[in-house]
């Protein structure tokens, strides 16, 4: 804390006190009197407080009668005549500090042919310049900055600078420290340097897709951006690439179809990829050496470099990201963001901590960095300026870059009022973009009531979480490979099973306000894979019993009321090899294996069936609890190896009057009866799954495998 020939330290932890440490070696054993300098030379006496005994050091809290000028030179005086810099301290975490700080326009640097505009937000600082290289001849030229309102500080340089690197040099309590530009939409490879470019010359026309009429309408597809590609038998030229992506007619083993024209054929409507903002882990100059899924991030508005062909030229990943993104969309399919802004990468590296020490994360009671996202920092979203920063990056990725959706990594350390705020900008922009996340209550310092958790999910309409309770109510626990849940074999379940088909609504004992809030899963990029944690729990059956298992938990996943979620694989028994986490480990363990896609061509077919089955009649796809209510009922008793439900009198969404769903996790036949005489069309079973009818049974049915059967009424 204290410099080498320094007596004592002195912060601004609040507007009107200051903090002062005095070891006790310098102490003469009396309470010092301390005096604060201006900037103008002038002298005010500081009255102490409190005083707190800390061991070796003494801490004394003053109150200080007059207003600080931030950007300025302060120094306190001792009677002895020590003297130190006044620093600035936690002050910037007070709310008095965000009120009167809060800058609401622009930020970065806005180019033209004739001149660029840099502004950043840096109201801690007492000088700031911009430092502009030039890439060709590494020529550099310091540029002072001006300070504005509003902790706000520009320089206008003129000339053509597109092209040219640039940092910010920022001198906050007497150290200079270069960061990058956290509004940078351009970085030089490893993300090493903010880059001016012309984003105009990268813009295209985002086509026109399919309506999405509700966000039950979505099925949700997660996907890695180099896992999808860089296996040797994908048949796609630019593998790991954002160019991968919009490769058509590709084919893998046995002329299996792959990439992009596998993703229109399976029929999803939502590509979910995982984070492409620029992030750390992965050497762009060498990615092959490294892996990473990317929740590493460094610069939030720039794409990263590791999946574009060129990584040194800024415009390579700008262009092919867009071109992935337009390729997909052109196709039908919309594109959703993985995107992580409960934490950065490295604190004490980052662009944040450089220009504005200690405001853009939380700190516990002891002014220690708060850990709830298990990474070293929290997110402090609930203060203006970094809540600002979220919906200005949402809302550039949404008007830049075409995005869909977001999906927010551990949504719960956030604050409510942002969520709220994404969700109302990005319905300024288009309504039908999908805004969810990872609702877990973590522990970061910030009261139960404000924070964006599921417990709160009926603060946030129109934002959806993952649930956790659908998934380890039909899968077992995730976190105890032994558990096994309904699909699995175990009934014990079998109530909370019916509780998560029926939407997770609060009618139905469940914790949403409507089917819409729920993203219904049983496997993510996150923990085993569901037929590795099958080789575990349930390494006693065979082969073949253990695929009708994951059939099984694919269809309760896609038939169930909700935003249903597949992780890409899911449909061909995807494994890692039995490695639970594996955001480091290699291709060999990550990528799409599709010579194992060629092997389980059938199966593909079977989950294509229930996705055309969900798209064709929306009494799978209700949007309120109402409609719940009002149509679906369980069909009881049956037994404990049953869940059997009849969406009821549901002609108004579809082809069919009545729709019976029966799920079934035991090989021992079972005879379920039907609610009525009448002819009951089987549109799925086992084996088969669609629209088109396949038997017909009256009064009951016997299921005598595991798996599920569909069964229609025609109007």
């Amino acid at each position: 804390m204290l410099g080498a020939h320094q007596e004592f330290a002195a912060y601004l932890d609040a507007m009107s006190s200051v903090t002062i440490l005095v070891p006790k070696l310098y102490c003469t054993g009396k309470t010092p009197i301390f005096t604060l300098e201006t900037p103008h030379g002038e002298r005010h006496s500081l009255q102490v407080e409190r005083e707190w005994d800390l061991g070796t050091i003494m801490k004394y809290e003053c109150i200080m009668n007059m207003p600080i000028e931030f950007g300025k030179r302060y120094v306190i005086y001792d009677h002895q005549g020590a003297s130190a810099a006044l620093q600035i301290g936690a002050v910037v975490r007070t709310p008095q500090f965000d009120d009167l700080f809060f800058y609401d326009g622009d930020l970065g640097a806005a180019y033209t042919p004739e001149k660029t505009v840099f502004k950043v937000w840096a109201p801690t600082a007492t000088e700031v310049k911009v430092r502009l290289i030039n890439p060709e001849t590494k020529t550099e030229k310091h540029v002072p900055l001006e300070r504005l309102e509003k902790g706000v500080w520009m320089a206008t340089v003129s000339g053509d600078l597109e092209g040219m690197h640039y940092m910010y040099a920022v001198c906050v309590n007497d150290v200079w420290r270069e960061a990058v530009d956290p509004y940078a939409t351009a970085v030089s490879v490893n993300g090493e340097h903010g880059v001016v470019i012309d984003l105009a010359k990268t813009r295209a026309e985002k086509p026109l897709l399919p309506p999405l009429l509700s966000p039950a309408d979505a099925i949700i597809y997660e996907m890695h951006i180099r896992d999808f590609t860089i296996h040797p038998e994908s048949g796609i030229t630019h593998k790991g690439k954002y160019l991968g992506l919009t490769e058509p007619e590709t084919k893998g083993p046995n002329h299996t179809t792959t990439g992009l024209s596998y993703l229109k054929e399976l029929g999803v409507t939502h590509v979910e990829l995982l984070p492409f903002h620029d992030f750390g882990g992965v050497d762009e100059r060498d990615p092959s050496q490294q892996y990473n899924w990317g929740y590493n991030p460094l610069h939030y508005n720039a794409p990263e470099g590791s999946y574009a062909t060129n990584p040194h030229d800024p415009y390579s990943r700008i262009r092919e990201l867009k071109r992935a993104i337009h390729t997909l969309q052109a196709h039908g399919i919309r594109v959703i963001m993985d995107a992580v802004y409960n934490h950065i990468y490295i604190r004490e590296q980052s662009s944040f901590e450089k220009i504005v020490p200690g405001y853009y994360f939380r700190y516990d009671a002891y002014g220690n960095p708060a850990n709830g996202t298990g990474v070293g920092n929290d997110i402090a979203s609930e203060r203006k300026m970094v809540r600002k920063w979220i919906l200005d990056s949402v809302r550039f990725w949404v008007e830049e870059y075409h995005v869909d959706g977001f999906r927010f990594d551990l949504m719960g350390i956030l604050d409510i009022d942002t969520m709220k705020a994404v969700r109302e900008i990005v319905d300024a922009i288009d309504p039908s973009i999908l805004v969810f996340g990872e609702g877990w209550d973590l522990p970061t310092p910030l009261p139960p009531e404000r924070k964006a958790t599921m417990q709160n999910a009926e603060k946030l309409p129109r934002i959806a979480y993952f649930n956790d309770y659908f998934r380890d109510s039909v899968k077992g626990s995730t976190f105890q490979p032994l558990d096994r849940g309904f699909a699995l074999g175990d009934s014990d379940d079998r109530e909370k099973v019916k509780i998560a088909i029926s939407g997770s609504v609060r009618n139905r004992q469940g914790r949403f306000l409507d089917p819409i809030q729920t993203v219904n899963y049983v496997e993510s990029h996150d923990n085993h894979t569901f037929w590795d944690k099958l080789k575990i729990a349930n390494g006693h059956e065979s082969e073949q019993t253990r695929k009708k298992r994951q059939k099984l938990a694919t269809a309760i996943v896609l038939l169930s009321q909700g935003i249903p979620f597949l992780h890409s694989g899911q449909e061909f028994y995807r494994t890692k090899q039995g490695i639970d986490n594996s955001y480091n480990a290699p291709d060999a363990i990550n990528q799409i294996d599709w010579k194992r896609k060629s092997e389980h061509e059938s199966d593909i077919r079977y989950v294509q069936g229930l996705i055309r089955l969900r798209k064709s009649h929306r009494a799978f796809r209700f949007t309120t609890e109402a409609e719940i209510n009002s149509h679906l009922f369980f069909l009881e008793p049956a037994p404990a190896s049953v869940i059997a439900y009849h969406l009821r009198g549901v002609q108004q969404y579809g082809p069919w009057r009545d729709i019976i769903v029966i799920h079934h996790n035991q090989e021992e036949a079972q005879s379920v009866f039907l609610p009525d005489g009448e002819e009951w069309h089987v549109i799925c079973d086992g084996e088969r799954s669609g629209t088109v009818p396949l038997f017909s049974v009256h009064n009951n049915i016997i299921v005598d495998e595991i798996g599920t059967w569909v069964l229609v009424k025609q109007t």
